[in-house]
């Protein structure tokens, strides 16, 4: 397997020391608690193994003498001075290992108790001279003197010795469950003292480490800073290495040399590339072009189900008649320009200019975005006419300038976008029978005396058709060049 590897010479040495002092404080964070677990395990087991030796011993006579009262009187006070013992049970082996004296006293009588597993209870009741220990945890919560001594699930040792006479005979068991709350907080301190000895050691190797990273790397982080600010368009910039003299210096010199020549070279391709957005969208190329407009290449196409919308000016052709060439151009330029914004803010592109016609498309999922800025376009065009209007008021001695007005037709269906052309004149074009019957819906305003057609495919594609208000002009018109007749719509403003 490949191992994982870090660019950063001062990545490297911060790394290695991080992983080398976390590695001597896992170790001796695993050490520490390993002694102090076995350390305070072995401490409260001496215990619990001497006070059951002991009470094993004392409880001989009573056991024997069936005082139970007095022996359910000491096992209460032990139970009130030792906070780590949770119950003590001594059981008659006379009558079947019956528990004669329990505290809790709810324990009493019952011959299996129900706050350990069986296997510690058979365990327990096994004839042996030596103690049995056993670690388990609890079944259930246990309550003495009103209070919750130990909760379900915390672990506990029970300790079980057997009660016998002078003579041997076994009377009884003693059983001391002991629980291990305070061993597991001697652990959780012992593990936050090497943690806190572990950090004061990370953090002066770390800050050692750094100071050494930083004098051996900056040098070459800076000039790989200026790399990639160059690599992402930063061409002015030039690399600074305080004036070094040695090789890093030699390299900063001849970068800086490469990049004035690269700053030169790419002023100029900069300035062809804006100006080649500007006749193809940049949506068309991420389209037919998606690994760059260097590997453009004619018949490059893509299937794609768009929307289309054709704007026309109505009555051009008399107009344009009645104006200078010169009148003309700066007029188009001034309406295309308005029309353009509205279709931009609504989110679509323009693919071409048809004399005084637009054809743009929208690539969205839903035709919403087609029709707003149909609507957009009309109010732009309002505002257009407005400004036109004061400007003759300002200077009434012109000529008074048409109010223009415009018809809008939409549909949505499958084009092809791609590249037509051959070797050394290529042009981008979106071509397919949607293309056409947009064309033919526009056309269709003038005879409708609609400003927004668009055709029932549009209005089945909306998100949100209750926003607009829409009357059906046609449920059955044939375009031009189509056999099969579609409804229309006219979107009301």
């Amino acid at each position: 397997m490949k191992m994982f590897t870090f660019r950063s010479i001062r990545t490297q040495i911060m790394v290695s020391t991080t992983l080398l002092i976390l590695g001597l404080i896992g170790a001796i964070v695993t050490v520490w608690v390993k002694s102090e677990d076995t350390l305070y395990r072995q401490e409260k087991l001496n215990d619990a193994k001497s006070i059951s030796n002991i009470l094993s011993y004392t409880y001989s006579n009573e056991l024997s003498e069936e005082n139970w009262s007095q022996i359910r009187l000491n096992i209460d006070l032990i139970l009130r001075e030792n906070e780590d013992f949770v119950y003590v049970f001594v059981s008659d082996n006379r009558q079947d290992n019956q528990i004669a004296a329990a505290s809790p006293n709810e324990h009493q009588n019952q011959y299996i108790p129900d706050i350990v597993p069986l296997n510690i209870t058979k365990n327990a009741l096994k004839s042996s001279e030596k103690a049995r220990i056993s670690e388990t945890f609890i079944l259930k919560d246990i309550y003495f003197a009103d209070k919750l001594r130990i909760k379900r699930g915390e672990p506990i040792i029970e300790v079980a010795s057997d009660i016998r006479t002078l003579a041997g005979k076994k009377l009884g068991v003693l059983r001391i469950g002991m629980s291990l709350q305070k061993v597991d907080r001697a652990v959780a301190n012992a593990v936050n003292q090497a943690l806190t000895v572990g950090s004061v050691g990370l953090a002066v190797g770390w800050l050692c480490a750094y100071i050494l990273a930083r004098q051996l790397s900056d040098p070459v982080q800076r000039l790989q800073s200026s790399v990639a600010q160059i690599a992402g368009g930063d061409l002015q910039h030039r690399a600074d290495i305080d004036n070094r003299t040695d090789e890093i210096g030699a390299l900063a010199t001849s970068f800086n040399e490469m990049s004035a020549t690269l700053q030169i070279s790419f002023s100029k391709l900069q300035k062809t590339l804006d100006s080649f957005e500007r006749f193809v969208p940049d949506k068309f190329v991420s389209v037919i072009a998606p690994q760059g407009i260097e590997n453009i290449e004619v018949g490059m196409a893509s299937t794609q189900k768009m929307t289309i919308l054709f704007c026309d000016i109505r009555g051009y052709t008399s107009m344009s008649e009645a104006m200078a060439p010169m009148e003309i151009f700066t007029f188009l330029n001034d309406y295309l320009a308005c029309m353009g914004k509205a279709i931009d803010d609504a989110g679509g592109f323009i693919d071409k200019y048809i004399g005084d016609a637009i054809m743009a498309l929208f690539d969205d999922d839903s035709t919403d975005c087609a029709v707003k800025a149909a609507i957009l376009m009309l109010e732009a065009l309002d505002k257009f006419n407005y400004e036109r209007c004061l400007q003759h008021e300002q200077s009434p001695t012109e000529t008074r300038l048409p109010h223009i007005s415009v018809g809008i037709g939409i549909h949505r269906g499958t084009v092809v976008m791609g590249t037509v052309g051959f070797t050394s004149r290529i042009d981008s074009t979106v071509i397919g029978d949607a293309v056409n019957i947009a064309s033919r819906i526009e056309g269709l305003t003038k005879q409708y005396n609609c400003n927004i057609l668009i055709t029932e495919a549009v209005v089945n594609s909306l998100y949100n058709p209750e926003l607009l208000s829409l009357r059906l002009v046609d449920e059955s018109v044939k375009v031009k060049g189509k056999d099969q007749a579609i409804s229309i719509y006219e979107v009301l403003i």
